[in-house]
């Protein structure tokens, strides 16, 4: 592999929109990063709105916008926070709306365990440190201190296709709230714990939990958040037939 770094700059939670640069689309998208520690500060409504409102006109097959996000803030953010610490006291048991991988091999192993490598060393967890990697583990649910958590569903009828669509979704979502100078960590993670969400938030029952995306603004200061994932070269990603 001869993939591309991403760029390492980390943004300022301080600077507040207005006085962000205009990013084009590539810059937005070289620029963003999964934040795993952030502030307490909540982001103001207006700001997430304007992240929805960027979000809601992602395409979708036949326009059948699949998505619904439920936002969790304040109070809500503590209750499910709450709720998830009890589901999983004895050990986070998988329950996801949407089938997990059965397996990771070959590149996609190697790519995986790149990523958690990095993580661990950026925590100074030790490869061999299990007790250390699980309690790192454990913080997804508690959204890595994030003051709000979308939750991003799609209707089981529409099968596969609908989560397709939803990931379009999230990936706007968090390159609009990137542009405003938030931070977002998508966390299929909290998707294991479906259940538990869909009681807290009552969802229907046809409603499938698809990811969760923790957001709000980044600890410029937290280590975790200064590392950066590789990318593939086009070579790998593309196959040009002529």
């Amino acid at each position: 592999m001869s993939p591309l770094s991403q760029e390492s700059t980390k943004p300022s939670a301080d600077s507040p929109p207005e006085s962000l640069p205009h990013r084009t689309l590539r810059e937005l998208v070289e620029s963003r990063w999964s934040c795993r520690e952030f502030l307490p500060r909540e982001v103001p409504p207006a700001e997430i709105e304007r992240v929805l409102d960027v979000a809601r006109l992602t395409p979708s097959w036949c326009n059948t916008q699949p998505w619904h996000v439920d936002v969790v803030s304040g109070g809500a953010t503590e209750g499910l926070r709450d709720a998830l610490r009890a589901a999983i006291a004895d050990g986070p048991a998988q329950n996801p709306d949407i089938e997990f991988p059965a397996a990771y091999e070959g590149v996609y192993q190697e790519r995986r365990r790149e990523s958690g490598l990095q993580l661990y060393a950026s925590l100074g967890i030790e490869k061999s440190d299990r007790a250390g990697s699980a309690r790192q583990m454990l913080r997804n649910f508690d959204f890595f201190g994030a003051p709000h958590v979308a939750i991003v569903t799609t209707e089981a009828a529409l099968g596969p296709y609908g989560a397709v669509d939803c990931g379009l979704f999230v990936g706007n979502f968090i390159l609009a709230a990137h542009e405003l100078g938030i931070a977002t960590v998508p966390q299929a993670a909290l998707a294991t714990q479906s259940p538990v969400i869909r009681e807290y938030l009552g969802l229907k029952p046809e409603r499938q939990v698809v990811v969760g995306i923790s957001f709000g603004y980044p600890d410029g200061d937290a280590p975790v958040n200064a590392y950066r994932t590789s990318r593939q070269s086009i070579a790998e990603v593309a196959t040009f037939h002529r």
